[in-house]
């Protein structure tokens, strides 16, 4: 592949960054967590007992909004290209991983950051070569090409190095294969590895990696832990934070964006729960270390979410509350029961929804589908009908998406803006923390 395209380069033709540059940047990114979901984990947090409805971690850190559009006129972004923008200040085409529309390497802020000897890692709910983290570490004319990009992940080197000195999340499927054992080779190089949750305590220094899954971390719904991406990310900064020079961490809430895609809103709003935690732990950082800047963001919305459906005047989180596990966990259970009454009841403890007659009949029916998707839609129609979720879509929308700031430069994030300015300005300050 052609020498990527130095961030130095493309950082000269931004405009001149007139406050210090922070030290520390952590940069962290929902996955098609679009504001609805914002709006809708006020109302899912909320007490019914209180009179009022509280603030979340996304309400006290919002600065602005952010278009999101790709280098095409879909104006519908895809996670690659939207991630591309996010990592490089260029936008490219859907499925693009840091490569332009010509197909040549654009240079992404944490290999500036690795030239110029800062620290950076990337931690992700979602496998670690997924199309969001790929976009800052490696380059690739399609996001698919999945195995490349893990491979690039060890083969890329700057100073004789890889870019990334921490890798958290899934992804052994793609790092350990029948024809090539990255992890061995990251090993080989220094790297401090573990495959098993309960043994991040080994990690000590860097470098360092952990691949905690096949392939995506757990769903927070189905897991039995409350959530990865908190202790995933304070561990991280733990590891990070001794960088004489500083560091950069991308944080990404992976699996919003998959919730989204299924129109699984109890599944969304797990997942919103792990990624406000982690960004609680970040946001804590900062108090601790005023020279650092947090960044929060989404790539896009998924699913068009809405929070109020078929005409009527409501929404109903305490609905959504009673559900415990997602829609693909829940056909698979269901899946296992040859009795409808037991089909019917399993249903209502996983859900708290107690089936009609009709609606039981659709479900048999839809269960007997080859399809498992069409199973997973019927289930997850009873939870979206009886809480009164809308959906437009079971992929993204060209809605704008919030941008949230707390720290050192938060006051430059204000307002309306494109994607490519959140980068611009980053990469800007990667260049004068020196």
């Amino acid at each position: 592949m052609r020498t990527a395209v130095l961030s130095l380069a493309i950082a000269s033709l931004l405009p001149v960054v007139s406050v210090a540059a922070p030290k520390n940047i952590i940069y962290m990114i929902g996955d098609g967590m679009g504001p609805s979901y914002v709006a809708a984990y006020r109302y899912y947090q909320h007490n019914p007992a209180d009179a009022t409805v509280a603030n979340t971690v996304y309400d006290d850190l919002l600065t602005g909004m952010a278009s999101t559009y790709p280098d095409d006129e879909t104006l519908v972004t895809d996670s690659a290209a939207a991630a591309t923008a996010l990592a490089t200040g260029i936008k490219s085409f859907n499925g693009a991983i840091a490569v332009n529309r010509q197909h040549i390497p654009i240079g992404t802020m944490m290999q500036l950051a690795k030239r110029l000897g800062k620290a950076n890692g990337i931690v992700a709910s979602s496998q670690v070569n997924h199309a969001t983290p790929a976009a800052f570490l490696a380059h690739s004319s399609s996001r698919r090409n999945m195995n490349d990009i893990a491979d690039m992940y060890l083969d890329y080197r700057i100073n004789g190095k890889p870019v990334a000195d921490l890798i958290f999340g899934g992804g052994t499927d793609y790092f350990v294969r029948d024809d090539r054992n990255l992890v061995q080779g990251f090993t080989e190089l220094g790297y401090q590895y573990t495959d098993d949750y309960r043994q991040l305590s080994t990690l000590t220094r860097l470098p360092a990696m952990a691949l905690l899954a096949e392939s995506g971390l757990p769903a927070v719904l189905n897991s039995d832990n409350d959530g990865m991406l908190a202790p995933l990310t304070e561990k991280a900064l733990q590891l990070l934070s001794p960088a004489k020079q500083g560091f950069v961490l991308m944080v990404e809430g992976s699996q919003i964006d998959w919730c989204g895609h299924d129109n699984d809103i109890a599944c969304a709003m797990a997942e919103m729960n792990d990624f406000a935690k982690a960004i609680s732990v970040a946001r804590a950082y900062v108090d601790a270390n005023p020279d650092t800047l947090l960044i929060v963001t989404a790539d896009h919305e998924t699913g068009g979410l809405s929070l109020g459906a078929h005409g009527v005047y409501q929404w109903r989180p305490d609905v959504i509350k009673k559900v415990k596990a997602t829609g693909r966990e829940i056909v698979k259970q269901l899946q296992q029961l040859q009795d409808p009454q037991q089909i019917s009841e399993r249903y209502t403890a996983l859900t708290g929804i107690t089936l009609e007659q009709a609606q039981l009949q659709l479900l048999l029916s839809a269960l007997q589908n080859t399809d498992d998707k069409v199973a997973r839609s019927q289930v997850l129609r009873f939870i979206s009908d009886a809480s009164f979720t809308g959906w437009t879509s079971g992929g993204h929308t060209a809605a704008d998406v919030q941008v949230m700031a707390y720290g050192k430069n938060a006051d430059e994030f204000k307002g309306f803006m494109d994607n490519t300015s959140i980068a611009k300005k980053l990469i800007r300050y990667i260049q004068h923390a020196q």
